[in-house]
């Protein structure tokens, strides 16, 4: 006997699947770094990451202070020269929060601005059937002309109305999420030229001296510092020169600087022949480049005759100490001096140099060591002379405007004397070398940069603050009137004519929206009364937090 299984055949279910564990994580850390809190955490440390750019000195700005910085803190300079802290805005942790902040700014807007775009191209929705429950609630009157007429008054006042048979709804104020989208595209749009200024840019700086044996071409060689983009090369710097022919400059009584102007003359392959000035507010701009006026001081000319009676002569400038007299300290250096013309050779031991401090207007009376005001009423000049091995053969790298101290450490420079020149006084020295002061060159201080991100740098930050004042001041509302028929029996003035019901919403915060919406309905109404009936409904304060769930 055969038994016959008629059971239903049972199906194994299909096996479920497993989430990619890997898409699932990249999916998340999306989210989180195109949130606006994300943006608002890296804007912030990225505001953070900034402070050591200004505190401490930076490479790209002022070399020879980071190498002071390093003498001055033997211990703590290494250290933070390994993170960057002397390069900061070139850094790697600095350019990671940047992208960051510019990736999650874009991923923040670009959803916002979609649903912006679809909520302006989209009609004001329907009244709600209760309008009562609306934070603003009254009845009056319908105005002649019923819907037609509220429209139309709507229109005039500058809000977007639909017209729905007997309905009218209207709303206001999509300049906040304007001007919400517009500042955050305006961060995007000044990260983006501060990339273009960062890579395409360049700057240098130049201390120029008056004449023109002293003119400047624009060569990275020529510059004492310079900084160029990662995107430039030495090659594509604007062919120009310049040579300073006049400073002008005036002072209040109290030494404090009251106008500077320079006059230079510009040419080169790059730039017509011409005389041009500029001053401090008022930079020379020339084709891709800009020349801002720094600085200025005073370069003494000092003449100095060796013992075969061979002249040379000096017109290094002396920087400023920073006071208000414009106090300044230099080095002349004669290294060529007293070379035999019989033999052409040179005593290394018998090379000159001078020390100095120059007072514009020094005192009457010692101590010389301080100007009393920053123009030549009495300019004076306070020398110390050296003899000996400068080490300038060495090849060690050295400042144009200090002695090697340690020449005279090790004494292969000697100090031979000190001496107070005025204007036109010759000093002799005690092997016979004379020195003479003949007087004084203006030069000045130039920083010559090309930044491409500037102008759109200058034009994004006019969209930023026209859109932050549109994201600050921006109020959105909405209003809605329903023409209804009156009650015929119900015994008021007025009896069978028609009612017009308004109720209307902020959909952000507005404390002024109950003075708006009385105002908006005394202008629909046409009576001048209106505004007197016009009010809050008194159960309206109870249900004042019930506003999106009316629509």
């Amino acid at each position: 006997m055969t038994v016959v299984d008629d059971r239903p055949e049972t199906v194994a279910p299909a096996p479920r699947r497993r989430p990619n564990r890997l898409l699932a994580l990249l999916r998340n850390s999306w989210r989180q770094l195109t949130s606006m809190r994300t943006a608002l955490i890296l804007l912030f440390l990225l505001a953070i990451a900034a402070i050591p750019g200004s505190v401490l000195p930076q490479r790209g700005i002022s070399p020879e202070k980071v190498n002071q910085y390093f003498v001055d803190h033997p211990d703590w300079a290494p250290r933070l020269d390994r993170i960057g802290a002397f390069e900061v805005f070139g850094s790697v942790w600095f350019s990671a929060i940047y992208l960051l902040l510019f990736t999650s700014l874009i991923g923040c807007i670009t959803p916002r601005l979609r649903d912006h775009i679809r909520a302006l191209r989209s009609r004001p929705p329907a009244a709600p059937k209760r309008m009562t429950r609306l934070p603003q609630h009254t009845v009056l009157p319908a105005p002649p002309g019923g819907a037609a007429a509220i429209a139309e008054v709507l229109r005039k006042r500058r809000w977007r109305v639909e017209v729905r048979g007997d309905e009218v709804s209207a709303e206001k104020g999509y300049l906040k999420e304007t001007g919400n989208l517009l500042f955050h595209t305006s961060l995007i749009a000044v990260l983006i030229g501060v990339a273009l200024g960062s890579w395409y840019g360049w700057s240098g700086n130049r201390l120029l001296v008056a004449g023109a044996d002293n003119a400047f071409c624009n060569t990275r060689q020529q510059y004492a510092e310079a900084k160029l983009g990662p995107r430039v090369d030495s090659a594509d710097l604007p062919r120009f020169c310049l040579r300073l022919d006049d400073f002008q400059a005036r002072f209040l009584a109290s030494g404090q600087p009251e106008f500077f102007n320079a006059r230079v003359t510009v040419d080169g392959p790059d730039e017509p022949t011409r005389s041009a000035d500029f001053s401090v507010n008022s930079p020379l701009r020339l084709k891709d480049a800009s020349v801002y006026l720094l600085g200025h001081g005073y370069a003494p000319v000092i003449r100095y005759t060796d013992r075969f009676g061979n002249s040379q002569i000096s017109d290094e400038p002396f920087l400023t100490t920073g006071d208000m007299g414009l106090t300044s300290e230099g080095l002349a250096a004669f290294p060529d001096a007293n070379v035999d013309p019989a033999t052409g050779q040179r005593a290394p031991d018998q090379q000159m140099a001078f020390t100095g401090i120059y007072l514009p207007t020094a005192p009457e009376q010692a101590p010389f060591v301080r100007s009393q005001y920053p123009t030549e009423r009495n300019p004076a000049l306070n020398l110390v002379a050296y003899r000996g091995n400068l080490g300038l053969d060495a090849g060690i790298p050295g400042s144009v405007y200090q002695l090697d101290q340690r020449q005279v450490r090790t004494g292969k420079v000697k100090e031979v004397g000190t001496k107070l020149l005025r204007k036109g006084e010759t000093w002799t020295l005690d092997d016979g070398t004379k020195v003479e002061f003949l007087g004084t060159e203006r030069y000045v201080t130039l920083s010559i940069r090309h930044d491409p991100g500037a102008t759109p740098l200058l034009i994004s930050c006019g969209f930023l603050l026209v859109g932050l004042m549109g994201s600050l001041f921006g109020r959105r509302r909405r209003v809605f009137f329903r023409v209804v028929p009156a009650d015929p029996g119900d015994g008021s003035p007025t009896s069978g004519s028609s009612l017009m019901e308004v109720g209307g919403l902020p959909r952000t915060d507005y404390p002024g929206f109950a003075d708006e919406f009385t105002q908006l309905v005394t202008a629909v109404s046409g009576a001048d009364g209106a505004a007197e009936r016009a009010g809050t409904d008194a159960d309206s304060s109870d249900r004042a937090g019930v506003r999106e769930g009316t629509e």
